[in-house]
């Protein structure tokens, strides 16, 4: 068979997949829009208009959004990937020199993002999808244990390790704290500039340069948020090698099952004490104590089995046949999930930035912003719904997988 044909098409998608990476980016945009996608002004924020539901909208997003809809988002990247692979191999097809290069695409497409949005993560997620063409070829135990080792904090544990070996932990965080300090004189300075010279291309170098290499800082650093999104990913071509989705609608008891279990986890690691030390201990300028090691793992790990909590609990509800009628609306928005992520990005940059609308929208309280990611999340369903009737595709959907495979791909449906 030639390397050039196609290994799917739009009819042999997994509905529940498409809902599911729908929803995940439902929690990504109203956490973005919450943090007004990263963009620092000096603008001071008025008297709060609705502080009873600033509060609750606050510990809604610390306590349930937070970190835990981009994992979800993350986990289905890796189960695309499994797919991806699958049906290539079903078809005789190698396609992992094909999905490296479909990694390059998605770096250059990320690059526009991150023009936007400092925090894209599309970059990394590139980077990433490469090391799982690396990682395929090994067995399901051992990629469980990669993953538990990132999970648990195993480069943070060696690189304190390491710091404490060569005894240079305190010169290290007293560097850090002079390079925050910095950093937030250098935001400060930044926000000026922009707003007595708006402009757009500033912006994007600021988030191409210095944005990109605090998001590296933070992905790789002390937080370990990148590992956490890699150990994601891995964790979806396990599932995606069980078979996890296939026939999922004949296995409503297992789905409670694990919802039950993960709700469990989740409450039992709640109950530990150790969490509330980390951020006093961070404050405080103590160094990386092993307590303080274990409380963040575990933290990372009660993230990640909340995640999986809401992944099952939107699942369980979607084999409810009298809500999947409902949750079908959001499939169209997962299935151009690239393309309403980037346009989430480029949306956040023009309505906080100064250059863009910034001087109206980047004083808006947590409320305001709060109902104003739910009024993009439905504008971008509609038009998602309203798209898919014509096309077959999204359009960066459909330019990733013309430049997959370096051929123009169908995309008007045949009326």
């Amino acid at each position: 068979m030639e390397q050039s044909q196609t290994i799917s098409s739009p009819q042999s998608r997994i509905h529940v997949l498409d809902a599911l990476r729908g929803f995940a980016l439902l929690g990504v945009i109203l956490m973005h829009m919450l943090q007004h996608f990263g963009v620092f002004s000096d603008m001071l924020p008025p008297e709060p208009r609705f502080p009873m539901l600033d509060t609750a909208i606050q510990w809604l997003s610390q306590h349930v959004i937070m970190g835990k809809f981009i994992n979800i988002f993350a986990f289905l990247f890796g189960l695309s990937f499994f797919i991806q692979m699958d049906r290539g191999a079903k078809k005789g097809i190698d396609f992992r020199k094909r999905f490296i290069w479909r990694m390059v695409v998605l770096f250059a497409i990320g690059i526009v993002g991150n023009s936007f949005f400092t925090a894209d993560i599309l970059t990394i997620y590139a980077a990433f999808g490469v090391i799982m063409v690396l990682l395929f070829p090994l067995k399901n135990w051992v990629l469980i244990v990669i993953a538990v080792l990132l999970l648990i904090g195993t480069p943070r544990i060696i690189s304190t390790s390491y710091d404490r070996l060569v005894k240079t932990e305190q010169t290290t965080n007293m560097s850090q704290r002079a390079v925050s300090s910095e950093t937030g004189r250098n935001r400060a300075v930044s926000s000026r500039e922009t707003e007595e010279k708006p402009s757009f291309f500033k912006s994007a170098e600021r988030n191409l340069t210095t944005g990109f290499i605090r998001k590296l800082n933070y992905q790789f650093g002390l937080n370990g948020r990148g590992y956490i999104t890699m150990a994601l990913f891995i964790l979806g071509l396990v599932v995606g090698r069980l078979r996890f989705f296939e026939g999922i609608e004949t296995h409503k008891k297992r789905n409670i099952l694990l919802f039950v279990g993960f709700t469990l986890v989740c409450v039992l690691i709640s109950l530990i004490p150790l969490q509330e030390v980390t951020f006093r201990m961070l404050m405080s300028g103590e160094g990386l104590s092993t307590v303080m090691l274990l409380s963040m793992a575990l933290n990372d790990i009660h993230t990640v089995f909340f995640s999986g909590t809401l992944a099952l609990g939107f699942i369980i509800l979607y084999q409810t046949n009298s809500v999947r009628m409902y949750l079908n609306v959001i499939i169209p928005y997962g299935r151009m999930g690239l393309t309403n992520y980037v346009t989430q990005s480029i949306a956040g940059g023009i309505l906080f930035s100064m250059w863009g609308l910034g001087a109206i929208f980047g004083s808006w309280g947590t409320t305001e912003v709060f109902v104003l990611g739910l009024v993009v999340y439905i504008i971008q369903a509609i038009l998602s719904t309203f798209w898919l009737k014509y096309y077959l595709y999204g359009p960066l959907e459909w330019f990733w997988r013309s430049a997959t495979y370096f051929k123009v791909q169908p995309f008007r449906k045949k009326q």
